[in-house]
């Protein structure tokens, strides 16, 4: 029988990973196996114990700091999930490079080491927003403000970085 921190943390992990959209089998597809569906699962229920390397593999796979996994810490939005900084990879490629090629750069890394390129949207964290933003020598609110107007950036991406 699962302890109640068990529970605790398990509920933690389920809230984040809902949050960013995924679902058991998403968590599994997106690690390309290295996080099987049932193991998160088990881990959710409180049903297995999770130790702390996994703990810390976990943070880093959803880009989260492992105090937000452990019961205690400061509790994930019950408001919904934060928004998603998602780039709009078509509407970047329509950009003049002098205006928008620091951007396709980085996406394009960003795209080797996840192997994804579907070619459509690219998900970022809000670490490569902070970044992206001083490489346009620009505030992370004035860069995204920048990518809106450009039609790279939903509006509802202002919402995320009000979090900053």
């Amino acid at each position: 029988m699962p302890s109640e921190y068990a529970k605790s943390l398990g509920a933690r992990l389920r809230a984040i990973r809902t949050q960013q959209g995924l679902s058991l089998h998403g968590v599994e597809e997106k690690s390309r196996g290295r996080w099987k569906a049932v193991v998160v699962g088990s881990y959710e229920r409180g049903d297995r114990a999770v130790t702390v390397q996994k703990l810390a593999e976990l943070a880093d796979f959803y880009g989260v700091p492992v105090n937000e996994l452990l019961p205690g810490g400061s509790a994930p939005s019950p408001l919904g999930p934060t928004p998603k900084l998602v780039i709009d990879l078509e509407r970047l490629a329509q950009l003049p490079k002098e205006k928008a090629g620091a951007l396709a750069r980085y996406a394009a890394t960003i795209q080797s080491q996840r192997g994804d390129y579907n070619g459509k949207v690219l998900s970022i964290r809000q670490e490569d927003l902070r970044s992206l933003a001083v490489i346009y020598d620009k505030s992370p609110s004035e860069l995204t403000e920048e990518l809106i107007n450009w039609g790279v950036l939903d509006p509802e991406a202002r919402r995320a970085v009000e979090s900053f």
